[in-house]
């Protein structure tokens, strides 16, 4: 590269500074980048280097795991942004709307369980005190196998 002609790897961050501005770790980047969520380009050495608009996608990606949106859902919504340039205020109200659904029936079963932890989870063990007042005869046996009635809200 001739002297004073622009590098076009200056703009760009390494690795290692994309996983300290993202408080990720570096193997967190590459399992990203692997599965289609984050994308880099490689230096003449061969050395991953990220537009600062990553640093945007991975807030969004620590913000949709925290509340418990899957990583296939989040790279289905990534698909609908730009690459190449920061997602905006617009695109994480647009994603979120995706999410707000889910994330309501999440937080509905949620409840239901914090209010029914204490009671028969439905089982069929009838170890449970209240387990023959529940589940009499193991009638829940027909729903299938599993704790039966933190899955639904018909208790």
């Amino acid at each position: 590269m001739e002297e004073g002609s622009p590098n076009p790897f200056r703009k760009l961050l390494t690795v290692g500074e994309v996983a300290e501005r993202s408080g990720l770790a570096v193997s967190a980047l590459h399992f990203y980048e692997a599965k289609g969520l984050i994308s880099s380009i490689r230096s003449r050495g061969n050395q991953r280097r990220f537009g600062r608009d990553v640093l945007r996608r991975l807030g969004i990606i620590k913000v949709a795991q925290r509340v418990g949106i899957p990583l296939a859902e989040i790279q289905a919504a990534f698909e609908t942004l730009p690459q190449g340039r920061t997602p905006t205020a617009g695109d994480w109200q647009r994603l979120s709307l995706l999410w707000k659904q889910d994330l309501d029936v999440r937080i509905d079963r949620l409840v239901a369980l914090r209010d029914r932890l204490t009671d028969c989870i439905g089982c069929g063990c009838l170890s449970v005190e209240s387990c023959p007042l529940r589940n009499p005869y193991d009638r829940l046996a027909k729903d299938g196998p599993g704790p039966r009635l933190l899955e639904t809200n018909d208790v």
